[in-house]
């Protein structure tokens, strides 16, 4: 099992619940592979200008609470 295809159709002859499982393990996959890529960006200063960015903004005045920007005041 080697294509994107082949992986779907067993996923989709699987029960419901092994494939709900799979989709977890998925996610976890994902969610750590997302964590590494940030982790390596910071290490590499890519995202230093925005975290400079963020901090004037900050000192600035320019920024609400987060609970104000999603609306749970």
């Amino acid at each position: 099992m080697s294509t994107v295809g082949e992986i779907e159709s067993a996923l989709k002859a699987l029960p419901v619940e092994k494939a709900r499982a799979v989709a977890s393990w998925l996610q976890d996959y994902l969610d750590a592979e997302w964590d590494r890529q940030i982790e390596q960006d910071i290490a590499a200063g890519k995202l230093d200008r925005l975290a400079e960015q963020a901090q004037a903004h900050y000192g600035a005045g320019r920024t609400k609470p987060l609970d104000e920007v999603i609306g749970h005041s």
